[in-house]
């Protein structure tokens, strides 16, 4: 039981402080300027999950097949690259607000099929998956599914009450320095394990 929910605190915190600024959170507030906030929230946890269901079965797998003290060096790594990769900062280019606006028949299907495809390979599921080469699959789940449905339905509320007034240089760089203590403690863990 402590296992589960050190992975699901860990990948929790760790998705929704990803989550914040990144492209997804502005396709949640352009979506919420269209549909009404709930269906937008199912769109965006059917998609999450499926898309941290694939990121966690890839990364347990890894976890049992490669060393751990490997494993660890390598996740904190990436954990350094995603603090840079943070910094850098996502748009949301045109095309994907266009199709972001454009409605359809069912906004639970326009808003899941389009978080869907935004999720494949960006920051968030690269994370997923290198969380859970170092925790249990259940909880690096369920945490990191429902870290990212909370730091977009904060997106959603600010989005439809403030507009666009988040303060996005803190957020961001709140966000990489997150990043790179979790990357430096997993590297210092890694050396010790090596």
């Amino acid at each position: 039981m402590e296992g589960f929910l050190v992975a699901l605190a860990v990948s929790f915190g760790v998705i929704f402080v990803a989550e914040l600024g990144d492209k997804s959170q502005l396709m949640a507030m352009t979506f919420a300027t269209r549909f009404k906030p709930v269906p937008v929230l199912i769109g965006i946890t059917i998609a999450t999950a499926l898309v941290h269901l694939v990121s966690v079965a890839i990364g347990y797998g890894l976890g049992a097949t490669l060393p751990t003290g490997w494993i660890s060096l390598a996740a904190g790594v990436a954990f350094l690259g995603f603090g840079a990769w943070t910094l850098r900062g996502d748009r949301l280019t045109e095309e994907e607000r266009q199709r972001a606006e454009r409605s359809g028949k069912s906004a639970v299907l326009a808003v899941g099929a389009a978080f869907f495809l935004a999720e494949l390979g960006d920051k968030t599921m690269l994370a997923t998956i290198t969380l859970a080469t170092q925790y249990g699959w259940f909880g690096t789940w369920l945490g990191s599914t429902i870290g990212m449905v909370a730091a977009d339905a904060l997106a959603i509320l600010v989005g439809r009450w403030l507009g666009k007034r988040l303060p996005e240089r803190t957020i961001k760089y709140g966000a990489a320095a997150l990043f790179a203590i979790c990357g430096i403690w997993l590297i210092v863990d890694a050396i010790g394990q090596i």
